[in-house]
Formats: structure tokens, C-alpha cells, sequence
């Protein structure tokens, strides 16, 4: 519902020029043919909405009059502006997506997309702790706290299937398949994948559903796997709290937070000698370059593999 009212919040920002009409079109578009996410078309609708308003003052009122030179422009003066370079991607990004978007519609004939180039972005390496330190953190919940089993069980799901804080949130019961150890979570644009569970997180989840869920549910509670002590379904920031909570307890290094489980959960699987492949479907990657991040990060199976296979090793 909150972010509902945002969109139409942004939607109420576009004016009246063709320019304007075209981004509300495309927005219609993204939501109904792309299938993204709300907070996708949200940071789309933000970026269009601003690229919008520099227009407006370089006196461009439809989309055929955006040109090579406008973008350049665009991007300067985000930059001058103190917005960081990932900002200035995005925003390039959405801006190329709605010049696409002209094309595919038949408003714009020349194709510049590809020669605009925005800042190059370091790339870094995800933040993960070993796996002692990961043990410790599952084992951080005590019988004498009062939602023990639910929080065994959200961070044995979070480390034992990489899945994001918000797929862990809006599990349902049906989700999980704990006879045969399987769990249906559904990823960004509400994309279905299917992720193995471990013994320990069929375990603790079987006896969260047996015995204290039972107690945490109302009448509004309806089919979701985590609640809240009101019997409502657990959101993204829940699932954060309760991952800070016990990482703090825990006397885990860093910054870890559900996020951070995702990263250990690919890496430990990585430097276990799963395939990249494998490790795609599972973290629901759409591109296999994203997966490649956590090549990185196990320096001691970079190693192994340069004196297992080279001749100068």
C-alpha cells in the first residue's frame, strides 16, 4: 500500500508534454508487461522523474529531441550535483530503458543507447565471515528467548538457501517441502525458483511449525511461515532485526546482516566445489556474471586450483 502511494506520488509529478505522457506510458509498461518489482519501478520512476525536470529546463519537451549531447549534459550535472557514481549508473540506466522503450514503440527511429557510456564502478567483493563465526551466529538463539525456534529457523533458511531477506519474509507453509527437503521462494519480479534445504534447516523449521508457530498464529495470520508476536507476517526489516540481534550477541565481526548470510551461504557452497551454474539457479541470478563475484572471495581455492593445474605452481 506505502509503496503504491509512492508511484502515484511520482506519477503525479509528470506534467503534461509529450515527454511526460511517453514516461507514464512506460511505466504502465514495466508494470504490467516486465513484471518488476515495486521498488524497481519506484527507483525507475525516481530517475525518469528527475531526468524529466533537467529537460524541462533545457526546454525538451518530447522524447525525439533527447540526444547524445542531453545525456552528457544529464549525467555532468548529477555529477556536479554530489551524487555518488552508482547513483549516476542507475540513472543512466533508467533513461536508456525509456529510450528503448521509444524505439520499441516506434516514437524514436536512431538507436544511441549504446554509445552512451556512464561512470565505471569499482566492483566489490560481498563481506562474509567463515564458517566458525557463522556457527556461531546459528546457535546465538537460547531456549530462554521467547521466539528461539522462529529465529533458529529464519536464520538456518537465510544461511542454508542464500534466499534475500524479502523471499524469506513472504514464505508461505505450502513453500516449504520438509518431507523432501525443498523450499518455493519467488525472487525479484516474482521470478519461482526452487533451493534445497539442508538437514538443520529442515530440523529447526519442522519443530518452529510444530510448536511455536501454532501459538504465534491469529485469524489474520493466513499462510505465512514467519510471524511477528502479533500473528502478522514478517517483513523484510523484521528479518533484519532478527539477524542484527543475535549477530551482535554473537560477537559476529563487521557489518553482517541477512544480506551478508546470502554472500556466506554462496561462497561456503563455492569453496565446497559446487559449479557456478548451479550456484546461479540457486541464488537466482538472471546473469552468470553476478555469480562470478564470489570467485573472489575464496582466495584458498584460488590457490588449490593454481597448484593443482599450473605447471609453474
Amino acid at each position: 500500500m506505502i509503496l503504491s502511494r509512492q508511484m502515484q506520488t511520482i506519477r503525479d509529478r509528470l506534467g503534461g508534454t509529450a515527454l511526460d505522457r511517453t514516461i507514464g506510458r512506460f511505466l504502465d509498461y514495466m508494470t504490467v508487461e516486465a513484471g518488476l518489482s515495486e521498488n524497481t519501478l519506484l527507483a525507475y520512476g525516481r530517475d525518469l522523474v528527475a531526468f524529466v525536470e533537467y529537460c524541462h529546463r533545457e526546454h525538451i519537451t518530447a522524447i525525439d529531441q533527447v540526444r547524445p549531447e542531453l545525456l552528457y549534459g544529464y549525467l555532468r550535472d548529477m555529477s556536479r550535483g554530489g551524487k555518488a557514481e552508482a547513483s549516476i549508473s542507475r540513472a543512466l540506466v533508467a533513461v536508456k530503458m525509456l529510450l528503448r522503450f521509444g524505439i520499441l514503440t516506434g516514437i524514436l527511429k536512431d538507436d544511441f543507447t549504446r554509445i552512451i557510456e556512464g561512470p565505471k564502478l569499482w566492483q566489490r567483493l560481498p563481506s562474509i565471515c567463515n564458517k566458525e563465526k557463522i556457527l556461531e551466529l546459528l546457535n546465538a538463539p537460547q531456549p530462554e528467548d521467547p521466539y528461539c525456534l522462529r529465529d533458529k529457523a529464519i536464520l538456518e533458511v537465510l544461511y542454508g538457501t542464500g534466499c534475500r531477506a524479502s523471499e524469506a519474509a513472504g514464505l508461505k507453509v505450502s513453500d516449504m517441502n520438509l518431507a523432501i527437503g525443498y523450499m518455493r521462494c519467488f525472487g525479484k519480479g516474482s521470478k519461482e525458483r526452487i533451493i534445497p534445504l539442508g538437514r538443520m534447516a529442515i530440523a529447526v523449521t519442522t519443530e518452529y511449525i510444530q510448536e511455536q508457530r501454532p501459538m504465534l498464529t491469529k485469524p489474520h495470520s493466513k499462510e505465512h511461515l514467519f510471524l511477528s508476536r502479533t500473528g502478522r507476517g514478517m517483513d523484510r526489516v523484521d528479518i533484519w532485526r532478527v539477524v542484527k540481534k543475535y549477530a551482535k550477541r554473537a560477537g559476529v565481526p563487521g557489518n553482517l546482516t541477512a544480506h551478508s548470510l546470502r554472500h556466506c551461504f554462496a561462497s561456503h557452497l563455492l569453496a565446497g566445489g559446487a559449479d557456478l551454474r548451479s550456484l546461479q539457479e540457486m541464488l537466482g541470478h538472471v546473469d552468470i556474471a553476478t555469480t562470478q563475484i564470489y570467485t573472489h572471495v575464496d582466495h584458498e581455492r584460488l590457490k588449490s586450483i593454481h597448484r593443482q593445474f599450473h605447471p609453474r605452481a
